[in-house]
């Protein structure tokens, strides 16, 4: 589990600055300021998520079940967080209307919450001081 964990943190970290890259170089001349704005907020909490993974899967102070449950709440909460925003952002360049899915971005927050809530009650349970 840690491997699979450590190689979507990877992942996302490496996603995480093409996206950052393509908001700071390729958007600019296709959607306004706020759109960028809104945008690198996507991509500033999918970083942040990364690490968070790169974190769980590299230690061992939480058992194999709690980092299995950060890794698809993260992984889930990320998509739906992220990911719409990322639609909405750029929803003018697109045929799909990311505004009528735009309710799934709090849901993909609240997973995201549940995600370090789930580690901290893994800490609290480990009997390792």
């Amino acid at each position: 589990m840690n491997k699979k964990i450590l190689i979507a943190g990877a992942i996302l970290g490496i996603l995480g600055v093409i996206l950052g890259a393509f908001a700071a170089h390729g958007l600019e001349k296709l959607v306004d300021a706020d759109a960028i704005k809104t945008f690198e907020t996507g991509v500033r909490y999918q970083l942040y998520h990364a690490f968070f993974l790169l974190i769980i899967g590299g230690t061992s102070f939480v058992d194999v079940k709690i980092k299995k449950a950060v890794f698809y709440l993260v992984i889930i909460g990320l998509v739906f967080f992220s990911g719409s925003i990322y639609g909405l952002a750029t929803n003018e360049l697109s045929s799909f209307d990311f505004k009528t899915i735009a309710m799934v971005t709090p849901l993909g927050g609240l997973l995201l919450i549940l995600a370090w809530f789930t580690m901290l009650i893994g800490i609290i349970r480990n009997k390792v001081d």
